[in-house]
């Protein structure tokens, strides 16, 4: 059955059962009677167009999956899925450029909903070259698995439990958010790797404010924290499931190693 041949009032049961949230705490955060909300869930009443833009708003259903919601109650799409070398696109595309180049001589990278590396500055190659299996490198890549793979980054990262738990931490929320399937399949090829002993890590010198990368390279060992960068108001499903991940120096070391790593 596809998506679209599902009542509405499914559709919006099994987000709301997503979210955890009763019919009344939905009433109550969407402004509405909870006798209205069910009469939608059950189909007894029809929403506006609006008004279930709104619901699906309030339920933080992402961008991809609202237009199968407007399908079921009759309504056309409203949200478009452009490439990212759609000339539409290009303000973003540049937007996103100007970022990473900015970010230099520091990592930074964009990633899709899937952490398929869609563009990186030139202060990640360093990083990333000499893997033990060069076909990880191979478009698409994906960032998790290069990460995490015994033949990726994975010997390389000092605080290995540490990372991958925060990785897999992300992912799994990201299952709970969006239930994409791709994700499940992926998380579950995750959590087949083996965590060597070795690159158990009993330092963690944080502070609790953020987990870091501590990646091992030939320069040095570098210690990182990163951030993540989405746009803020898109309309473009495309966009609105691109993120931007910067790494920044932990401490002055991993600072003047990454400098000087520009200048080769």
């Amino acid at each position: 059955m596809t998506p679209t041949a599902r009542p509405l009032g499914d559709h919006l049961r099994e987000w709301r059962q997503r979210r955890r949230m009763s019919q009344l705490d939905l009433a109550l955060e969407a402004d509405i009677s909870q006798r209205h909300l069910s009469f939608i869930e059950s189909g007894r009443a029809t929403p506006s167009r609006d008004m279930l833009l709104h619901l699906a708003e309030r339920l933080g259903v992402p961008l991809r999956d609202r237009n199968p919601l407007l399908l079921a109650a009759g309504f056309a799409p409203v949200f478009t899925e452009r490439a990212l070398d759609d000339p539409a696109l290009e303000p973003a595309r540049r937007a996103i450029d100007m970022v990473l180049k900015a970010h230099q001589p520091f990592p930074a990278l964009a990633i899709d909903r899937h952490w398929t590396l869609v563009a990186a500055n030139a202060a990640l190659a360093p990083l990333i070259s000499g893997i033990a299996d060069p076909s990880l490198l191979e478009p698409p890549v994906n960032v998790l698995r290069l990460s995490l793979h015994p033949q990726g980054l994975a010997p390389r990262i000092a605080n290995l439990p540490e990372w991958r738990a925060h990785l897999i931490d992300r992912l799994r929320q990201q299952i709970s958010a969006s239930g994409d399937p791709v994700l499940e399949r992926l998380l579950k090829e995750l959590l087949s790797y083996p965590v060597p002993e070795a690159a158990n890590d009993a330092h963690t010198d944080h502070a609790g404010i953020a987990v870091p990368l501590k990646l091992s390279t030939k320069a040095g060992l570098l210690s990182l924290i990163s951030t993540t960068t989405v746009f803020g108001t898109p309309v473009d499903i495309t966009l609105s499931e691109l993120a931007v991940e910067s790494f920044f120096p932990a401490d002055e070391e991993t600072a003047a190693i990454l400098r000087s790593l520009s200048l080769n």
